[in-house]
């Protein structure tokens, strides 16, 4: 059957929201609002609009294109491809997302092919993308597609797992989406602390500051950051190791910044080395007073085992609900391999709300 043909527009990111030329970005984040709520049924995952407009733009390390398909004059697709500039110069990460009365109807087709021909104009063989899965199905059960990494699994007859594996993606990782409702019992931070103090002795001090690292550990700081690259599970999804150094970790820094995000940033320091041997951070914006995000958390290699995950977390979590007592809940993302991680947020209460599908495809 032929695919119509329909017309894919670029998204042309104005100055400011307030902008004579910001209709087509406010009219593309209402639809992408839309599109997160036809999901999950809530705004948890999408970002403010101010915040859009500044994650969009380019920079030094990536490039992002951003389409849209109107139908009868009105926005009822969006596609984009992200391209890397430093690292992984050989991927591009697309996504395409059609409102569900508009399904069907060969858009999505026509916006993944756009998106795949732009990637290969950039010389980029390998593609990743996502899908999204709402809690409430047995990832161990019947009727479950099971990634290369063999952990976890998405329902094989969701709308979008079967657009993926027809447009030959392969599911390589599942991703866990997790939430803690706010506040935690004191009592059980106060019993994970113990024992994570019992295992680390006083072998490290515990760090904390919000935004911005200090000057002294910004250079420890991007030596961990460059091993979330190769120090998490990946699976068989292609990611080249990333150089980090203090320019890349402040301008990560002004990002969140100019996003509207307060980055409350917890590390443990080794007192015999000084090196910094684990961090975590947790973000807040006003314009979601609802809500936290965790964001990576790292601990290297020579000093796992002696529960300085979990240090670094409760001191984060204490943080947040002194700073922010109007958070009722904060949204994590862990490998569904990563057993550690997953059994430190556990813990903590961290319970699943959905599952992410990783896909690749190699041209």
């Amino acid at each position: 059957m032929t695919t119509p043909a329909y017309r894919i527009e670029p998204l042309v990111l104005p100055a400011s929201l307030d902008s004579p030329d910001a209709a087509d970005f406010l009219e593309f984040s209402d639809l992408s609002d839309a599109l997160v709520l036809q999901t999950w049924g809530n705004l948890d995952r999408a970002r403010p609009w101010s915040a859009r407009l500044e994650a969009w733009r380019d920079d030094d390390y990536a490039q992002l294109r951003l389409f849209f398909v109107r139908l009868d004059g009105r926005m009822v697709a969006t596609s984009w491809v992200r391209l890397p500039q430093q690292e992984n110069l050989q991927d591009a990460m697309v996504r395409v997302v059609v409102l569900n009365e508009f399904t069907g109807r060969g858009i999505g087709q026509a916006l993944l092919r756009h998106a795949e021909a732009l990637a290969a104009g950039h010389g980029r063989s390998t593609l990743q993308s996502f899908t999204e899965h709402v809690a409430g199905f047995d990832p161990d059960g019947a009727g479950i597609l099971k990634p290369g990494t063999g952990t976890g699994g998405i329902p094989s007859d969701s709308r979008a797992v079967k657009f993926a594996t027809a447009a030959s993606y392969t599911l390589e990782q599942v991703t866990r989406f997790s939430a803690l409702d706010m506040p935690p019992s004191e009592a059980v931070l106060d019993a994970l602390e113990r024992d994570a103090y019992s295992i680390a002795g006083d072998r490290y001090e515990l760090l904390a500051w919000t935004d911005s690292c200090p000057d002294e550990y910004v250079d420890q700081l991007a030596v961990l950051m460059s091993r979330m690259s190769t120090d998490t599970p990946a699976g068989a999804l292609h990611y080249d190791p990333e150089v980090w150094d203090a320019k890349r970790v402040r301008h990560v820094e002004d990002e969140w910044k100019q996003t509207g995000q307060e980055s409350l940033v917890a590390a443990a320091r080794h007192r015999a080395s000084g090196e910094l041997a684990a961090y975590s951070v947790l973000q807040y914006s006003a314009s979601k007073p609802w809500l936290a995000e965790q964001d990576d958390t790292l601990v290297a290699k020579p000093h796992r085992g002696r529960r300085l995950g979990m240090l670094v977390k409760v001191l984060n979590l204490r943080r947040m609900m002194e700073a922010h007592p109007s958070v009722e809940r904060i949204l994590t993302f862990n490998a569904a391999e990563n057993d550690h991680m997953l059994a430190i947020n556990i813990a903590l209460g961290f319970r699943p709300a959905g599952y992410d599908g990783e896909w690749q495809r190699r041209c």
